[in-house]
């Protein structure tokens, strides 16, 4: 199998390990493939393809897309390093407000399933950072929301240098804190 999937602390995010088959010309991996994923409970189809690029510092999230359009998210990098988070946000889970972290590098090749219904976001740790991520649903503006990325409510760990401030948009740094959020 091409893949390797492990659970983590929150139902529906996966952590998805490519298989990397390599030689001297370079090398090849797979990475989607709809059968292999139905089969380890990632059952959506991907409908959207975004890429951002980044510099060292800047901080995505944390984001998500309201029902009817709530879109879950397969993310990985191409090129640098990121510190990928998934905040649980479906009412009534009983990880409600829980959070998972993992690095994805382009050295790593791992990538990250955020089910729908989930916060998300990244911040960059190093310069020419290429991050793509496979959408379950299109981009609906009137579904858009997020969580203010330094919630103390979260406690987000970011993994920021000693008097670091991350660059934030300036959408980003008004969202709503997760008590706010349905208000």
């Amino acid at each position: 199998m091409p893949f390797e999937f492990t659970k983590t602390a929150l139902r529906g995010v996966v952590i998805i390990q490519p298989r990397k088959f390599g030689d001297e010309r370079g090398f090849f991996m797979e990475t989607y493939k709809k059968s292999d994923f139905m089969a380890h409970g990632i059952l959506e189809e991907f409908c959207q393809d975004n890429h951002s690029f980044s510099s060292k510092g800047v901080l995505r999230g944390l984001h998500f897309q309201s029902a009817p359009h709530a879109q879950g998210k397969l993310v990985r990098v191409l090129s640098g390093a990121v510190w990928d988070v998934a905040v649980d946000l479906v009412p009534g889970s009983s990880t409600y407000g829980k959070h998972v972290g993992i690095e994805l590098t382009a050295e790593n090749n791992t990538m990250f399933y955020i089910p729908p219904g989930f916060g998300h976001g990244f911040l960059t740790l190093s310069d020419d950072t290429h991050f793509l991520y496979k959408c379950t649903a299109e981009y609906a503006p009137a579904s858009d929301g997020g969580v203010k990325w330094d919630d103390p409510e979260l406690a987000v760990k970011w993994p920021l240098e000693v008097g670091q401030i991350p660059l934030v948009s300036d959408k980003d740094a008004v969202l709503p804190y997760l008590k706010d959020l349905n208000k």
